[in-house]
């Protein structure tokens, strides 16, 4: 009976993943692609405009684009090496900007509200909000941090985590985003486009399925 029991709710967790695939489908966004536009409202009042759009992003040379969220320990564990590549990419006529897609019904810290106290406390970086998650679901945003290298024609040039080890600087042994970064502006092939990222799931905003006892 108890073996039953799990099954079913094993079977209701396939089924409720299923249902949200259904209702959010996902383009996947890779090396090579175009990046999708956006025009998004900015937590960070410091910097940037009100609203900004991809194009607001750009540099001269392309820009950094993550997903991003206030809550989550990748991310927490990532703030001051994001905050290095952040100036990195400017200095290297990069744009560079983070979106919290995150459902802040789930997650009250995620919350429009937050977001600016966060920005407040000296990021360095636009922060935009995509209440929506129309945004994250046209790139086909999986995590957060989750990092989007844009050429100059606004083409996806790299994807995927900054390093091997969000959480714990002291443990990363890779730095696949920086590599790309260098040598995308150095004119050289990128040597790794694509990894898969490490940290907390996107919070999708989800439609209840009512189960049957």
């Amino acid at each position: 009976m108890l073996y039953l029991g799990k099954r079913l709710f094993l079977q209701r967790i396939e089924l409720h993943k299923l249902v949200r695939r259904i209702m959010h489908p996902t383009q996947s966004i890779e090396p090579g692609s175009s990046a999708p536009d956006f025009e998004l409202p900015n937590a960070n009042a410091s910097l940037g405009k009100k609203d900004m759009t991809l194009s607001d992003v750009m540099g001269e040379n392309g820009a950094v684009v993550f997903f991003t969220c206030n809550h989550c320990p990748y991310v927490v564990g990532s703030e001051p090496r994001i905050e290095r590549i952040a100036k990195l990419s400017r200095s290297s006529g990069l744009g560079f900007a983070g979106i919290n897609s995150n459902d802040p019904v789930k997650y009250e810290s995620d919350s429009w509200e937050n977001m600016i106290k966060r920005a407040s406390k000296g990021m360095s970086y636009v922060y935009l909000h995509d209440s929506s998650q129309e945004i994250a679901l046209s790139y086909g945003a999986e995590r957060t941090p989750e990092f989007y290298l844009l050429n100059s024609k606004k083409e996806v040039a790299y994807r995927g985590r900054m390093d091997d080890s969000p959480r714990d600087p002291s443990h990363a042994t890779t730095s696949e985003l920086e590599d790309a970064i260098n040598s995308l502006i150095s004119g050289q092939e990128i040597s790794i486009i694509r990894t898969e990222s490490i940290g907390c799931s996107v919070k999708w905003k989800t439609h209840p399925v009512k189960w049957k006892d």
